[in-house]
């Protein structure tokens, strides 16, 4: 890989002079309607380009040099917008496109200030946007959405190599995945049944637009979910001609193609695969995993009124046990293997009708889940083969009333099928002494989900905004089915300078299907969180801005176990789960909903963009505390609480070829159960203990090349730069009979090749 690097470096240093120029191009448009915005001034800050925008609401601003800009789109009667990070290559037209909302403030001498930051009318707290460039230069993110995301408030990782979210003091099975509209699962290779982890997103980044991650009080228009919401919003494909990209990165490598099919049409489409396996096999590790990842994506303009998209996502995963000696059947017996293929295809089709617009999507949703475990003698002691799918038809209506107010609902339907065959040879006894009362399941089921929705978002006066919404949920497999979930929301502009934000409402999410396999689960309800935030946004710049929020969440209806009187499955998801997790995460026993719990804390952040300061970066300090309670009474920590978490990431852009980076992240420590000297583990023991504070430092450097109709990034990672050894996990020794810990890896360089032609 050095010598690889080495050559590329060389070879672009020699034809620097052939440096080309790029255009950027999209469309201008109404943020609620969605039509066109014609006369749209456009600018290039810093330079004198610019354009304006035609009848259909599209512009070009051709012949940039290559580097990174910050736009601006201005139209009487709306909203100023900023975009930074705006990458220029000679590869391809950088597509960018801009959604305004109509301005309200009509008082006499009043100036609408421009912001880096845009505002969603229906989601007022708890709302981070970030772009295509944001998350691609992330140190220590390997180009990846979910990681990009560890750096924000209330936001902890259960470890450094996955991506398990807990969000809020959440579980990681609370959060809630939507790629282009159509909702995913989950979105990780090697991803955890019942939950939304993994090691690695199989979202390729060069094809998405910009993610919005809400941490809390999002708007009725979201359910079945508890912590947060992930919106990913995948760009066109190239219009001009066919183009692609060829990548190697820290994991995997790939190629990527985009381009137009027919007039008004365009294409885009993907295929990587990880070299891991590779390298694990020339190391002689006894675990390889392997994974392949596709993405197709197709969109076409009927006509000015009528769109239709068609997306197909899918992941393949497998798991290789190399047992060549006795060592390493011990090692692989701790571990759970993991076959996967999964994927998201849908279709849908966008309506515009003036005063706003309908979206009809028909999608279907399939994963095909086989875990195992062997014991050293290579004896099974678990097998499951699940198949999970849903299919959904779901309607939006977006309308606007007047300029200051618009009115969201939806409908949608699912037809879910859950096909296990789940077997333990023999029946496990946990480390703490139950017998789980499972042999053999085989079973299938159809279930059926429906949901509807609405939203009325006003501002009432010039300063103060309300968003008014609640949603019904109906799950045909549980006895009690319905349920209905109201959200309120406001904001109060005290300037043009600072706000303040409230949020209150009732959030719901179904049992995940695994655990509704073991025979009388059906009698849980829905887990049910009373969710309260206040928040206060002071902008220090344009480019910068302050926040504070406190937030809490009353949890009820938690599903516990029957068996385990100390286990609530809040504190289950996150992890390889398995025998040395005690298999709790399947929920295979009988659960009851009378688990209950708080999550508390208060949040700092300041964020600054890239603009005329050449250097960008996000601080957040949270403080929080979650604790949860099973059958038995007592309060006790949940197993993801980390009180303190302290995170910074930052970067300086030198020039339009050199970029360096930096982030650091502590937290304290989350609880765990320590062993007895036996193996065995103790209730009164149950997350008794905390690891010890984790913290690391991770460092970049980018350079960009660009040629002559085709362009090269190329960049150093390193990870964990000072080598510290963080202590996620704990398990148990059987053949040295003692504790011991299970560390990251440490001092993780990598790098990292992008051509796009």
């Amino acid at each position: 890989m050095k010598k690889l690097l080495i050559i590329i470096l060389t070879l672009a240093s020699a034809l620097t002079a052939m440096e080309g120029r790029g255009d950027i191009r999209g469309t201008v448009i109404d943020k609620v309607t969605l039509e066109p915005l014609p006369g749209a001034n456009i600018v290039v800050i810093g330079t004198n380009y610019g354009a304006t925008t035609d009848l259909e609401g599209n512009y070009i601003i051709a012949g940039l040099d290559a580097g990174l800009y910050t736009v601006k789109v201005s139209f009487i009667g709306y909203d100023p917008v900023i975009k930074s990070d705006i990458s220029v290559n000679s590869a391809r037209p950088t597509e960018l496109n801009f959604e305004l909302n109509e301005s309200v403030i009509e008082l006499e001498g009043v100036t609408v200030s421009t912001s880096y930051y845009e505002k969603n009318p229906n989601e007022l707290v708890s709302v981070k946007e970030f772009s295509y460039e944001e998350i691609r230069r992330a140190p220590g993110g390997f180009e990846d959405v979910v990681r990009a995301l560890s750096v924000l408030p209330g936001v902890a990782q259960q470890s450094a190599g996955r991506n398990d979210l807990v969000v809020r003091g959440g579980a990681p099975s609370e959060n809630l995945y939507v790629v282009d509209g159509f909702v995913v699962p989950n979105i990780n290779h090697f991803g955890t049944q019942g939950a939304t982890g993994g090691p690695l997103s199989f979202i390729n980044l060069d094809f998405v637009n910009n993610t919005t991650f809400s941490t809390g009080g999002f708007s009725a228009k979201y359910g079945d979910k508890l912590s947060s919401v992930l919106n990913i919003d995948l760009r066109n494909g190239r219009e001009d001609r066919v183009g692609g990209k060829a990548v190697i990165s820290a994991t995997q490598f790939g190629l990527n193609l985009e381009g137009p099919v027919v007039e008004n049409s365009s294409f885009i489409v993907s295929a990587r695969r990880s070299y891991l396996d590779f390298i694990f096999n020339a190391a002689g590790f006894n675990f390889v995993p392997e994974y392949w990842d596709l993405l197709t994506k197709f969109d076409y303009d009927i006509d000015n009124h009528n769109k239709l998209s068609y997306l197909f996502v899918g992941a393949f995963d497998r798991v290789k046990f190399n047992n060549n000696d006795m060592e390493d059947k011990i090692d692989n017996a701790r571990i759970l293997g993991s076959d996967q293929d999964q994927y998201v295809t849908g279709i849908s089709w966008k309506h515009l009708f003036g005063t706003g617009f309908l979206n009809v999507g028909l999608s279907r949703n399939y994963v095909d889940y086989f875990s195992y475990q062997n014991d050293e003698n290579l004896n099974p002691v678990f097998r499951n083969n699940s198949v999970e799918a849903e299919n959904e038809l779901k309607a939006d209506l977006v309308l606007k009333l007047s300029a200051g107010s618009e009115l969201n609902a939806g409908v949608s339907g699912k037809l879910i099928k859950v096909d296990s065959d789940i077997y333990f040879p023999s029946y496990f006894t946990t480390t703490f002494g139950e017998t789980l009362p499972v042999n053999r399941i085989n079973r299938a089921d159809y279930y059926h989900k429906y949901a509807a929705y609405t939203q009325f978002s006003a501002l009432l006066t010039e300063k103060l905004r309300v968003n008014l919404g609640a949603r019904a949920d109906y799950f045909s497999e549980l006895e009690e089915k319905f349920y209905i979930s109201p959200r309120f929301s406001a904001g109060y502009s005290l300037n043009d300078v600072s706000s303040l934000s409230f949020s209150a409402g009732i959030y719901h999410q179904f049992p995940s299907y695994i655990w509704l396999v073991f025979d009388g689960n059906t009698s849980l309800k829905a887990v049910n969180v009373n969710q309260y935030i206040l928040g206060y946004e002071y902008l220090l710049r344009s480019d910068t801005r302050m926040k504070i929020e406190g937030f809490y969440k009353q949890y009820n209806d938690y599903p516990a176990s029957a068996l385990r009187p100390y286990l609530v499955l809040a504190n289950t998801g996150a992890g390889y789960a398995g025998a040395e997790d005690n298999f709790t995460t399947f929920g295979l026993e009988p659960l009851l909903s009378e688990g209950k719990g708080n999550s508390r804390g208060v949040e700092f952040s300041v964020q600054k963009k890239s603009s005329d300061l050449p250097w960008y970066g996000i601080f957040s300090l949270t403080y929080s505390e979650t604790m949860f309670t099973a059958l038995d009474g007592v309060e006790r920590p949940g197993k993801y609480d980390q009180k303190w978490i302290l995170s910074m990431s930052g970067g300086y852009i030198f020039n339009e070829k050199w970029e360096a980076s930096m982030k650091f992240r502590f937290s304290t420590g989350s609880p765990y159960t320590p062993y007895n000297n036996d193996g065995s583990q103790s209730v009164p023991l149950y997350l008794s203990e905390r690891f010890s504070p984790i913290h690391s430092l991770d460092l970049r450097v980018d350079r960009r090349w660009d040629f002559d109709g085709w362009s090269l990034i190329t960049y150093i990672d390193v990870q964990n730069v000072y080598n510290m050894k963080m202590v996620t996990n704990i398990r148990w020794n059987r053949e040295e009979m003692k504790e011991e810990t299970n560390s990251s890896i440490g001092v993780l360089p990598s790098i990292g090749v992008n051509l796009e032609f």
